[in-house]
């Protein structure tokens, strides 16, 4: 290999572990029919003037398997995480007891596991896309040391390096993509 080029295929990894990182919480994020802490970690509260995560607000506890309370600390942002909770798109219907929001997580229909599904694929598309576009962006920077002199064979044994490890990380993506629609569908 060129002793003056060499692609940081540190960086390009880490970045593409950004993006199985981020599928694990949008997948954590997704109800199977039993209650998760984890469920609101992407449902975010206009608090103080800017959007907080729900667990910097109040107390998260699972006491028992199909419900989830949150212990709001501040009593003036009750409305907003109940208002936060039911514009999240989670399909769970917050009910206020004081500062403690319940959210009883009901039993999934076999509709909305469908829509489960489709949305984990959805999920599941863009990690993909943020792979590929990782992938992209190493092979510009082989092609443009190409034309800085780089040789063929060690042109191609770069992209060789770099589409392997997008193969790796696409096969882990549909890899978790299957076991997330496996549980959603177990009833």
């Amino acid at each position: 290999m060129s002793e003056d080029f060499m692609l940081d295929t540190d960086d390009l990894e880490r970045r593409m572990d950004g993006a199985m990182s981020n599928l694990r919480t949008e997948f954590a994020s997704l109800r199977t029919g039993r209650a998760s802490a984890s469920m609101l970690e992407p449902v975010m509260v206009d608090a103080y003037g800017q959007q907080t995560p729900i667990n910097q607000v109040g107390t998260v506890n699972v006491p028992e398997p199909r419900m989830v309370t949150i212990n709001v600390w501040d009593k003036g942002l009750v409305g907003k995480v109940e208002k936060a909770i039911r514009e999240s798109g989670l399909g769970i219907n917050p009910q206020l007891n004081g500062t403690i929001i319940m959210l009883p997580i009901p039993e999934l229909n076999e509709e909305r596991r469908r829509e489960l599904t489709k949305v984990a694929g959805h999920y599941a598309e863009n990690a993909r896309i943020s792979i590929r576009n990782v992938r992209r962006d190493g092979m510009d920077q082989i092609k443009k040391a190409k034309n800085d002199g780089l040789s063929e064979d060690d042109q191609k044994l770069w992209e060789d390096e770099v589409q392997e490890m997008t193969d790796r990380f696409i096969k882990a993506i549909d890899d978790q993509l299957a076991t997330k629609q496996a549980e959603i569908m177990q009833v």
